[in-house]
């Protein structure tokens, strides 16, 4: 909750950058016509735009505190920031924001040391590239802008100076985090952020030759152009050089996802997680409600009062809604990029609502006045002659109409200004009343859940907390539970035991190798788990337990040990078979080791072998069954526990990955590692190809079936609701 906090306050601070008057002293209109402007030319349309736009902190300050309202209850937010949650995103968010703030903070116009800021932007983007593989949004997103405002004509030594101290000190630290190592050199996530930075010193080195010879505008563009055909070529002989060695990584099925036309990346594990599905239109108004509406009008007004650092969150809040249009978890990116356009919507509203009633602007108007006296003495002449041209006009005008026609139109601006505040808080009190509730639900532990008995009596059902407190008073400190990974993280902070698996899925063939266990035969599970862990964890009752995930399980356990569904990517051999009106297992499922545990002696004919599998603990509704595994290798116990057995990334470091125990060498040799579509530095074999081929379409003809059988039920219920 406190991370919420923190990057509430730094949304505040961004909205501030934003709207300050000296950062939005253009258009997108006038930005564009200015490209190809001479310096000098578009200094002076700048110095008569700041001063007609000089409003004070007024603006700036309304659009910060509607900025913070918004994101310290937007729901998009409470997601991760809600007090007693955790999750890699609740902190992750923070450091985002810093970081987005301190690149917004080193584009400042009026301050010619802002660039300095660039500092704080690399040790944010460290931070970030430390706490969450987000970092990745973090970097392309400013490496996108910078390479922006060269398009936009604005780039200049500030800019250099701002993005190369930046991705200097960033990538410096970045590398030194253990999971991170290279990447930035090497995935093709990231090498555009370094293609940018590459861009800026060829950039940067044209223009200080340029001020230094004194070139002409025609030798400037064959300077430039020389300089750039070499640095192309010279890029091109290193990618032939370093691509075919394996150099380069391919892009990771996650991100390869985003940019898919369809909802499958090739990639089961991936596939398998909700989160990873596309946005649908209702989840924007879940998540973002009145801020829907309200941050496109923002976004508007960004591009109407726009900047070097507004240019950044333009291009923030469209890349954001891309992603989370791809990916319904990514909606969480939209949270700071709609609070911060929705507080400059509000802000600007609420601003010019004030100024009907205050002379907020009295002060800039006597600096503006005192900068026109030093105009020099043509300037204080016209000046002299215009106002003796305004008092023969006053002298004339004895009437009162004019001042009349004044006061009329002051009041309905008043009249207007109240109106729209009114409105204002309205809507606000809306969203705030909806924000209340969500955070209200999101509060409740997802772990303890109400349910009903079949008298009607509403009931508590606390099996999951009540599983994992049994673990942790019944079973020795250096058990090792084996549950799928979803259960992971939950089974660590609360039961307090390692378990084989958890959130943390960036090993895909260790989490097939679970999958297998699980969804494989019964004895061939047990003979894999009792080199693996010491108890077995199984969510069962009915609802999204285990049995009903186990196809998705067998998908991916089949993803690297084909024999599991031999010639079938999508398993469709291991599922539920309709039947004479009923839906049963079929036999592949049946014999499994998860319907086994889940199903043990509440289905005829179904109990666990006792010389293998102990139930040592049941909970109250049944939700959980806790199996202990009878016969646990000792020696691969001891194996894997020795410090000795494991894969340090520098010798005494603290990122070690622990191994398998010898004994599974049989069973693992067994597998293939998964190579998926884009991985092009995997020699990929026929089989490979046509393995995600087929995956590809069989899945994409699953969801059209789906899709049809869907528009039948709802058809076939039509049609009885007529009779």
């Amino acid at each position: 909750a406190w991370f919420g906090v923190i990057a509430t306050i730094i949304t505040g601070l961004i909205t501030y950058e934003i709207s300050l008057a000296s950062n939005t002293s253009r258009s997108i209109l006038s930005t564009l016509s200015n490209i190809f402007s001479t310096d000098e030319q578009e200094k002076q349309l700048l110095d008569s735009k700041n001063e007609r736009s000089n409003s004070g902190m007024l603006i700036p300050v309304c659009c910060a505190l509607y900025g913070m309202g918004a994101m310290a209850i937007i729901p998009a937010h409470l997601m991760r920031s809600v007090g007693g949650g955790f999750d890699n995103e609740s902190v992750a968010m923070a450091a985002m924001l810093l970081t987005f703030y301190s690149w917004t903070r080193s584009l400042r116009e009026d301050d010619e040391k802002s660039y300095l800021f660039g500092i704080l932007t690399g040790f944010s983007y460290f931070y970030m590239a430390a706490t969450w593989g987000g970092y990745v949004f973090v970097l392309n997103m400013i490496g996108m802008h910078a390479g922006l405002l060269v398009l936009l004509g604005r780039f200049s030594t500030k800019v250099y100076n701002a993005y190369s101290l930046f991705y200097v000190i960033g990538t410096l630290l970045a590398i030194q985090v253990p999971v991170v190592g290279l990447a930035p050199l090497k995935s093709l996530e990231q090498l555009g952020a370094f293609l940018v930075f590459i861009g800026f010193q060829v950039l940067q080195f044209c223009e200080v030759q340029v001020r230094k010879k004194k070139l002409k505008a025609l030798d400037v563009m064959k300077f430039r152009l020389q300089i750039f055909v070499f640095t192309a070529l010279t890029g091109i002989a290193v990618l032939v050089l370093f691509a075919p060695s394996g150099y380069f990584g391919p892009i990771s099925s996650r991100v390869r996802g985003l940019f898919v036309k369809h909802t499958k990346t090739g990639n089961p594990l991936v596939d398998s997680v909700a989160e990873h599905q596309p946005a649908k239109a209702n989840s924007y108004f879940q998540y973002l409600r009145t801020f829907c509406f309200i941050a496109p009008t923002g976004f508007a007004l960004v591009l109407a009062h726009f900047g070097d650092s507004p240019s950044f969150v333009a291009v923030y809040g469209l890349t954001a809604y891309f992603f989370s249009h791809k990916m319904v978890r990514l909606i969480l990116f939209l949270a700071p990029a709609a609070s911060i356009l929705g507080g400059v919507a509000l802000g600007r509203l609420s601003a010019w609502s004030l100024k009907q009633f205050f002379d907020v602007d009295k002060d800039s108007s006597n600096d503006i006045a005192a900068l026109q006296e030093k105009k020099g003495t043509k300037g204080r002449k016209k000046s002299k002659t215009a106002d003796k041209n305004m008092a023969a006009s006053r002298n004339k005008s004895s009437t009162s109409a004019p001042q009349t026609d004044g006061r009329t139109l002051s009041l309905a601006k008043r009249m207007l200004a109240i109106l729209l505040t009114i409105l204002t808080l309205k809507t606000w009190s809306g969203f705030h009343t909806y924000c209340w509730g969500i955070a209200h639900h999101l509060s409740v532990p997802t772990i303890i859940q109400t349910g009903q008995t079949r008298n009607g009596d509403t009931i508590k059902v606390d099996d999951y907390r009540e599983a994992y407190w049994w673990i942790r008073d019944n079973t020795p400190q250096d058990s090792r539970i084996m549950a799928w990974w979803d259960y992971g993280y939950q089974i660590t902070a609360i039961a307090n035991r390692t378990t084989v698996a958890d959130g943390n899925t960036w090993n895909h063939e260790h989490i097939a190798l679970l999958a297998r266990v699980l969804t494989g035969p019964l004895d061939e599970g047990y003979d894999i788990a009792r080199h693996l862990a010491d108890y077995v964890l199984v969510w069962a009752g009915g609802g999204g337990d285990d049995v009903a995930k186990s196809p998705h399980l067998a998908r991916i356990a089949n993803s690297v040990y084909r024999s599991m569904c031999p010639d079938d990517p999508v398993c469709q051999s291991f599922g539920f078979v309709s039947t004479q009106g009923s839906r049963k297992p079929s036999n592949q499922m049946r014999d499994s080791l998860v319907y086994n545990l889940v199903m043990n002696r509440l289905k005829e004919g179904v109990e666990v072998d006792p010389t293998k599998f102990k139930e040592v603990h049941r909970t109250k509704y049944g939700k959980v069954r806790v199996y202990k595994i009878i016969g646990v290798d000792q020696e691969s116990k001891r194996w894997g526990a020795d410090p000795k057995n494991r894969a340090c990334d520098v010798k005494g470091g603290w990122f070690c990955r622990g191994q398998y125990s010898p004994a599974l060498m049989p069973f693992l040799s067994e597998g293939k590692d998964f190579a998926q579509l884009e991985d092009f530095n995997k020699r990929k074999g026929g089989e490979d190809s046509e393995y995600q081929k087929k995956y590809m379409k069989e899945m994409h003809e699953r969801e059209i079936r789906k899709k049809k059988q869907k528009e039948t039920a709802k058809a076939r219920a039509k049609a009885r609701a007529e009779l």
